[in-house]
């Protein structure tokens, strides 16, 4: 078993103090985790912060699974790469999940807003609309009580078949992004293709699993299973959320197809 290198036990580190930090002072999943840019919650550390954050407690298997594959995957790229390289890679990936995570949701969000687009909504009403909290809108009855959002759903003549369209597009933009997987997942491709013929054992399957069959399987089956809602290294949602491991697969591939076109990969940043 490979020794754990210096930059990979500091990054367990980190996401074990964010994980269990995070369970003392809630709030943390608000100012951490990664929001869309025009929600009032968004905040441009998190780009960064995201990584470090994942399913709170009792779920523990989403830490467990990213640390994990951390640890296995992260380990041997250090020890080719140097710690300042590998750093640099693992960064990237997750940002390249979150920049397609967010394209994904940008596409979804604004496919909602052309259907209303009839309302000739301005800008700062859409933000409005995006960012209210609509569980507190309602009184017993049911009914929209008087306000800002009630008066410009007022002024446009909003239909309830319009109503339920800002709704959705409110819920995306809602929903944060929290996590190690697209990092993760860089890793992974990484690995594959500096070592494809490695043979990996997976539990559960009692025969080893070349790295060139065993990751494309894996990132298929992923995707396969987050658009039902669950994962094998993420917590498990929606199929865009999803999308952001595939960003961090796409960003790692393009990293080491760049890296070995140019010879980089053969140099240790130290």
């Amino acid at each position: 078993m490979m020794n754990i290198t210096p930059v990979v036990k500091q990054l367990l580190i980190i996401n074990i103090l964010f994980f269990i930090g995070s369970y003392f002072v809630p709030v943390s999943y608000d100012l951490f985790s990664l929001y869309y840019p025009e929600s009032d919650s968004f905040k441009g550390w998190q780009l960064i912060t995201h990584m470090f954050m994942h399913a709170p407690f009792p779920n523990v298997a989403h830490i467990l699974f990213n640390m994990f594959a951390l640890y296995s995957f992260g380990s041997a790229l250090e020890h080719f790469w140097g710690g300042k390289k590998f750093l640099f890679f693992y960064i990237s990936c997750g940002l390249g999940a979150a920049l397609l995570h967010t394209g994904m949701n940008y596409y979804e969000i604004h496919s909602f807003l052309s259907d209303v687009s009839s309302l000739k909504l301005s800008s700062s009403e859409i933000h409005l609309l995006l960012n209210a909290d609509y569980s507190s809108l309602f009184d017993d009855k049911g009914q929209m009580m008087a306000g800002e959002i009630n008066t410009i759903l007022e002024r446009v003549h909003c239909s309830q078949q319009q109503f339920d369209t800002i709704l959705q597009a409110s819920m995306i933009s809602k929903v944060p992004m929290l996590g190690a997987s697209g990092a993760i997942y860089g890793l992974l491709v990484a690995f594959a293709y500096m070592c494809p013929n490695a043979e990996l054992g997976i539990m559960f399957i009692p025969i080893p699993i070349k790295a060139k069959y065993f990751v494309p399987g894996i990132l298929a089956i992923d995707l396969f299973l987050g658009f039902k809602g669950s994962s094998i290294f993420g917590a498990g949602s929606t199929g865009i959320a999803h999308f952001a491991h595939v960003g961090g697969a796409i960003t790692g591939f393009l990293m080491m197809w760049f890296w070995k076109k140019n010879q980089f990969n053969k140099n240790r940043w130290n």
